[in-house]
């Protein structure tokens, strides 16, 4: 595995593997790798002749320092990982090297995108997600870039981006990974309790529930059961739980038979914020 840590060396290195038409896909991470981002390095293995994963936790992404000061970083064990795993290239790259003017601005017109669910809990969130992503797409210029399922409103985020600037990247949305149990990997699992990942299994359960029942019920009355399933286990605080279509994520309240829809999921347990989310159709 190559590690690369400044921008320079990296498009150095992928100016001669273009020369020989290599196919390339990028993951980009935060780190604290799991069995998740080690499936969307597979993913993108089976797509690509090259497969680039950067390792950054992007501060303007983060609307609460706090929150920026506690994300794991185990970088060692994550490289171990990633070499395990068969990566090509490893991009490291320092806070000033993806920002060196600290005085840079950036602002994407993201629509509702922007506003609603994570948007409108984490403002600015996704403006700082485009912002990154813009420059390592910009970077590395790959074919394909693989994105987790389980972060479902960042991906719609990012393909809207891909439209709007007419990017040359296909976006691949690889599957959530779960534990045995049902339980979404995340980075966050880290800091829950042995008895917080067991209580936290009621997240996967309740978007099941919608799933077995969508179209056989109406949205209302499944989504207000999935939600007295996450209440009957108690010590879950739900931010929010909607049912809705899966490009714009607008809520919605009937089917209609051409388009496709999302279960999306946030709660708190032991003041651990998890997302989840369910294709339904």
């Amino acid at each position: 595995m190559e590690i690369f840590k400044t921008k320079q060396s990296l498009q150095d290195y992928l100016a001669d593997l273009r020369k020989n038409h290599k196919k390339i896909a990028l993951v980009p991470t935060m780190g604290a790798l799991h069995e998740g981002h080690l499936s969307l390095l597979a993913e993108a293995q089976k797509v690509a002749d090259i497969v680039i994963c950067s390792i950054f936790v992007n501060p303007t992404q983060f609307n609460d320092p706090k929150d920026l000061e506690k994300y794991p970083r185990p970088i060692q064990n994550d490289m171990a990982l990633l070499a395990d795993g068969g990566c090509d290239i490893l991009f490291l790259p320092s806070v000033e090297e993806m920002y060196p003017d600290k005085a840079e601005s950036w602002y994407l017109e993201l629509g509702d995108l922007d506003k609603i669910w994570e948007g409108e809990k984490r403002p600015g969130h996704f403006q700082g997600v485009t912002q990154v992503v813009y420059k390592l797409f910009s970077l590395t210029q790959p074919d394909i870039a693989c994105f987790g399922q389980k972060d479902f409103q960042q991906v719609m985020v990012i393909q809207h981006m891909v439209t709007l600037l007419g990017l040359p990247v296909h976006i691949q949305i690889c599957p959530i990974i779960r534990s045995a149990e049902g339980l979404a990997l995340s980075s966050r699992n880290m800091r829950l309790s042995e008895a917080g990942k067991i209580k936290a299994l009621a997240l996967s359960r309740a978007l099941k529930h919608i799933k077995e029942g969508f179209g056989k019920e109406a949205i209302a009355t499944l989504r207000q059961e999935a939600l007295q399933l996450l209440d009957a286990e108690g010590e879950i605080n739900v931010e929010y739980l909607a049912i809705c279509e899966s490009s714009t994520l607008q809520e919605v309240q009937e089917i209609e038979a051409d388009k496709n829809y999302v279960a999306l999921l946030t709660a708190w347990v032991e003041e651990v914020r998890l997302l989840d989310n369910m294709i339904l159709n």
